[in-house]
């Protein structure tokens, strides 16, 4: 599955009729947690995403509904009964249950065409939807696969058409070379063969700019037009920020496919270092994001994620022998093979040896 994000780029009156539609949907959303709540409060009893879908076609029928199409609303009462599922699964977990919010049309950001006749459709340039007329597209490469649904989604007060697709894999030729890579703050990544990829850190670079953002809005009266048109420009500002990210990590994880059979990475607890002292540098790297991709684009290519137990990949040499280094310690010097290295390298060879092990112990060919 691969979803395939484009701009569009709709005139006045298209922008209000896609706000209108976020709108409707927001108030079917909170009409639907309200019915359901009221359900359990008065009777004791829950209302299933089925009994709720069921009294779509009345209500559309009343003409209370000003929802374009049928599937988006439909698709609204689907994210109103995973809402409730997950707060069902933290609550039997025993975490923080978090019972589903109403959600102002201001805060619901998207709708969705599912697997129907009234997908919308690509016509010189532009997207067909249903109520709102042919929008402008920058439709910069094709859709490749079944789509199977399709998100409108506001961000940063611009709009995008998210093609979420079951596309064919691309599977590339066999390749012998293998790597450990250990990522990192003061650099992005480190490979086993001592190659370093340097940390952007577009957060930290950004950060005069966002400042001033958010100054900006802290000055406006809340409630006001001129608070709403500050908080669109931090939110543009972020977007920047993210999308240059994104960017980063997709050429990254990409070389690393196109070049490696094997790489081995840290099975890291990313969440518990995020809510350490060094949050604000674990955030604007972004492991979690980048491993991700790297996964799901060594999968399509038909090569090899191994993950392996971060546990002291810092601490030990490749010969066997302990290097107890402090955090600030940033060489590595074995007394046992006389091994010279930075830390980062020699972390990386390990994580790479100890994927080997897995393997080897898996029956796997290396």
């Amino acid at each position: 599955m691969k979803t395939f994000k484009y701009r569009l780029k709709p005139n006045t009156m298209q922008t209000a009729a896609l706000e209108q539609q976020l709108r409707e949907c927001a108030r079917l959303y909170n009409a639907a947690i309200e019915e359901r709540k009221a359900a359990w409060q008065k009777r004791r009893k829950s209302i299933s995403e089925y009994d709720q879908t069921a009294q779509l076609k009345d209500i559309r029928a009343d003409g209370t509904m000003g929802i374009q199409g049928f599937k988006p609303a439909q698709e609204v009462l689907k994210r109103v009964d995973l809402a409730f599922q997950a707060f069902f699964r933290r609550l039997k977990a025993g975490q923080t249950p978090g019972y589903p919010r109403f959600k102002s049309w201001r805060r619901y950001e998207s709708f969705s065409y599912l697997n129907c006749p009234e997908v919308p459709r690509i016509k010189d340039g532009r997207l067909l939807l249903q109520g709102m007329g042919s929008i402008k597209i920058v439709y910069h490469r094709p859709v490749e696969g079944h789509v199977k649904k399709i998100t409108i989604k506001r961000e940063a007060g611009y709009w995008f058409a998210c093609f979420v697709a079951e596309s064919p894999a691309h599977p590339l030729p066999p390749s012998v070379e293998q790597t450990g890579v250990d990522v990192g703050l003061e650099a992005f990544a480190t490979l086993s063969d001592g190659t370093r990829i340097d940390n952007p850190r577009y957060f930290q670079h950004a950060e005069a700019e966002l400042r001033r953002c958010q100054r900006r809005v802290a000055r406006r009266r809340k409630g006001s037009h001129r608070r709403r048109k500050a908080i669109v420009l931090l939110q543009r500002a972020h977007l920047h920020v993210r999308q240059q990210r994104r960017g980063f990590q997709h050429r990254a994880a990409r070389d690393l496919v196109n070049r490696y059979g094997l790489i081995a990475v840290e099975d890291l607890n990313i969440k518990g270092m995020a809510s350490g002292m060094l949050a604000k540098g674990v955030h604007d790297v972004g492991w979690g994001t980048f491993l991700k991709m790297l996964e799901d684009k060594a999968e399509e290519a038909g090569r090899q994620v191994v993950k392996v137990d971060a546990r002291g990949t810092s601490q030990t040499c490749p010969c066997g022998a302990a290097v107890p280094k402090a955090l600030g310690d940033r060489w590595h010097l074995c007394d046992a093979c006389g091994l010279s290295i930075p830390r980062d390298h020699v972390t990386a060879k390990m994580i790479l040896q100890r994927a080997k092990v897995i393997l080897q112990r898996a029956g796997a060919r290396i």
